[in-house]
């Protein structure tokens, strides 16, 4: 793949962003604290995911197989 190619398409990716949240009106130190702010924010979002998710998929597995049994066993 060509790197002004990947250059020019992550550059297209955030002036997308900026359009979408609207921090290309903003003033240079305006936008430096939106943008640590949102990375801030979508970083804990995914440590929350990343620890709390599987604990409560585990707790569902459990709860439902209590529900349903025993699954029987297939004689042979």
């Amino acid at each position: 793949m060509d790197v002004k190619r990947v250059k020019d398409y992550l550059y297209w990716l955030y002036y997308q962003y900026q359009l979408v949240t609207c921090s290309y009106v903003l003033e240079p130190w305006e936008q430096s604290m939106f943008h640590t702010i949102t990375v801030t924010v979508l970083a804990m979002v995914a440590y929350t995911a990343y620890v709390f998710v599987p604990i409560h998929v585990r707790l569902a597995l459990e709860f439902f197989s209590q529900i349903l049994g025993p699954q029987a066993e297939s004689a042979v």
